[in-house]
């Protein structure tokens, strides 16, 4: 990495622990639904002024999922997929190279293959290199699949194509059809005339009740819509399975595209029902990760498909091509699936290496943003490695509490490439769309959601994009005070730490964005500290009222500190419950989010 300005690293601010303000309406409507108070209190400080059915988010189940074919643009995409089945047709798959588009890329395939009867030959699957290609139809995709012998007739997009009319029409012109199934922000122009259908719950006309589910959720949709339109032809015979297998893989993406998990009754249904299919064990890539992990991560949660699987395939686009994750995915028996997982497994090694390194060197670059009180962090790093961008942007957001961008040198002579994360009080995209209307030279290409984005920005216009973003932020979070914050579901008592409190959160999964998982605020007595892995986790043992409980603290200090506190000393802590399995037994540990010395 290339030397970085010698202006310091700021500390990071000592956050805000904030308890939730509880919705009382819902608070009592989840009490008269038979919800205990701490569930009751959980839900109400989650989904202020959700006015729905409380049984559909505490019990979510698939009599939640809404007709496919109220997806504008849905019966027409079904009957073009279904005539390229019908008549023999190639068909190519063009998807993102992350998780979301990943999974999509299996539902679609095996649907193809496994329930339509495509042989594989006549399947080609095009998914974009992050680093050579970038993220969606790009030029060089379609080059490829115009290089095809025989050539597609059909390509079915997921996760990706609302945004990229010029190289849709490219394939047209080419006599290639293109259904476009996605679910990021359509332009401001609308869905791409070029395409011969666009099914994205986000269009203005969609009918669809749910806009935040995820690409795969919109594939396999599409592709169960396309099932029932075969079966009407008379393709294929009504005792065809459904698609309700591959769920198992829309639950694993939905979780890793931080989509919805709140008010989404959609959603929560999705990933709930997805869990109990992985937790069969029924594919070599479930049973591949369960032994990788150990017999004491099963039955798998969504926290182990956020941060144990997701991770592991998203690892290997962000370094290289996605191919082995999509083989690891799709593999036939137990041992290619662990050969595939070695990859993904050494690549995340790799990965983590990379961001440590960078985001190190942001910190050190964010104090300029810092020291000058912008609203916004953008940082460029002249070596850092594209495939890391969103995970450092993210470490700064958790440690400034300020929405952040990260750019690197793209592949394409004179741009740059960025991801950003933001925080709740800033719409990323919509303060994206606001800097293109200030600097629109300055901001050729963007897209992504509240939450997160990507960017492209001329490296010689780099100084008239953060102007405008700045001020664009600065429009939206006028009056906000920009602290990390942790906000908490109030104290527990001693005699509620324990296993049965835990049962009691977990049965309202799955927890994800916007249902976070419940953080607690307590006081406790440090009976034992002391470093442990690569000195910066720190593991205790806590007491209250006489009773004691372990518990861990990650990235707590910098390898080779000491310790901010010692035996004896009282802790106001922010802390979540953990179910700790070794060797078939469990016990509680507390996961200590943040920590200090009181008194």
């Amino acid at each position: 990495m290339s030397s970085v300005p010698d202006v310091g690293s700021v500390a990071s601010p000592r956050p805000l622990i904030v308890s939730r303000s509880i919705d009382q309406a819902l608070y009592q409507r989840g009490l008269a639904a038979g919800l205990s108070e701490l569930q009751a209190r959980i839900l109400a400080g989650r989904l202020a002024q959700y006015e729905g059915e409380v049984s559909a988010l505490v019990d979510p189940a698939l009599k939640h999922l809404a007709h496919p074919g109220l997806l504008a643009d849905g019966p027409r995409a079904a009957e073009r997929i279904a005539q390229a089945v019908a008549e023999g047709e190639h068909i190519g798959i063009l998807t993102d190279y992350d998780v979301d588009g990943i999974t999509s890329h299996v539902v679609i395939r095996r649907t193809l293959n496994e329930l339509f009867g495509v042989p594989e030959q006549r399947l080609h699957s095009l998914i974009g290199h992050r680093i050579h290609d970038g993220y969606g139809i790009s030029l060089p995709l379609v080059e490829r699949a115009l290089k095809l012998s025989p050539r597609p007739s059909l390509v079915i997009t997921a996760d990706c194509g609302s945004s990229d009319e010029p190289r849709i029409a490219r394939l047209r012109e080419a006599g290639i059809d293109v259904v476009v199934s996605d679910h990021h922000a359509l332009p401001v122009e609308g869905p791409p005339p070029s395409a011969y259908a666009t099914v994205n719950p986000t269009r203005s006309d969609c009918g669809y009740p749910d806009a935040t589910i995820a690409g795969c959720m919109v594939a396999w949709l599409l592709m169960s819509l396309s099932r029932s339109t075969l079966i009407e032809m008379g393709v294929l015979p009504s005792s065809v399975p459904k698609l309700s297998a591959w769920l198992s893989y829309v639950a694993l993406g939905t979780v890793a595209d931080c989509v919805s998990l709140g008010g989404s009754a959609i959603n929560r249904a999705v990933v709930r029902h997805g869990l109990s299919l992985i937790n069969r064990m029924n594919e070599p890539c479930w049973r591949a990760m369960a032994e990788r992990l150990g017999e004491d991560s099963v039955p798998f949660n969504a926290e182990t498909l956020g941060f144990q699987m997701g991770p592991r395939i998203n690892a290997r686009s962000r370094l290289d091509d996605p191919y082995a994750a999509l083989h690891f995915m799709l593999a036939a028996d137990d041992a290619v699936a662990q050969r595939h997982l070695q990859v993904l497994d050494d690549d995340n090694q790799s990965r983590k290496a990379i961001e440590a390194d960078m985001a190190e060197q942001a910190r050190l670059l964010a104090g300029q943003s810092l020291e000058a009180n912008d609203p916004v962090i953008i940082v460029f790093l002249e070596d850092g490695h594209p495939g890391v961008q969103g995970i450092v942007a993210s470490r700064l957001v958790q440690s400034y509490g300020r929405p952040t961008v990260v750019l690197t040198p793209a592949a394409e002579a004179g741009m740059l490439t960025g991801s950003g994360r933001s925080i709740e009080a800033l719409h990323l995209r919509d303060a994206l769309q606001r800097a293109y209307e200030l600097a629109p030279d300055a901001l050729p290409r963007f897209g992504g959601h509240r939450g997160a984005a990507g960017v492209g920005v001329p490296r010689e216009r780099l100084e008239e994009f953060r102007r405008a973003l700045i001020q664009a932020a600065g429009e939206q979070l006028a009056g906000v005070e920009l602290v990390p914050r942790l906000y908490t579901d109030g104290e527990l008592n001693g005699h509620q730490l324990q296993l049965a409190t835990l049962d009691e959160i977990d049965s309202l999964g799955p927890y994800g964005r916007e249902f976070d998982a419940p953080l607690f605020a307590g006081q406790f007595l440090v009976e034992r500290v002391r470093p442990v892995g690569d000195g910066s986790h720190l593991m205790m043992e806590l007491s209250l009222q006489r009773q004691s409980w372990k518990a861990i603290w990650f990235r707590a200090i910098k390898p080779g500190d000491i310790p901010p506190f010692s035996e004896g000393h009282q802790l106001q802590c922010a802390y979540k419950l953990n179910r700790n399995r070794y060797r078939g037994r469990e016990s509680l540990q507390l996961m200590i989010e943040y920590a200090e010395v009181v008194g």
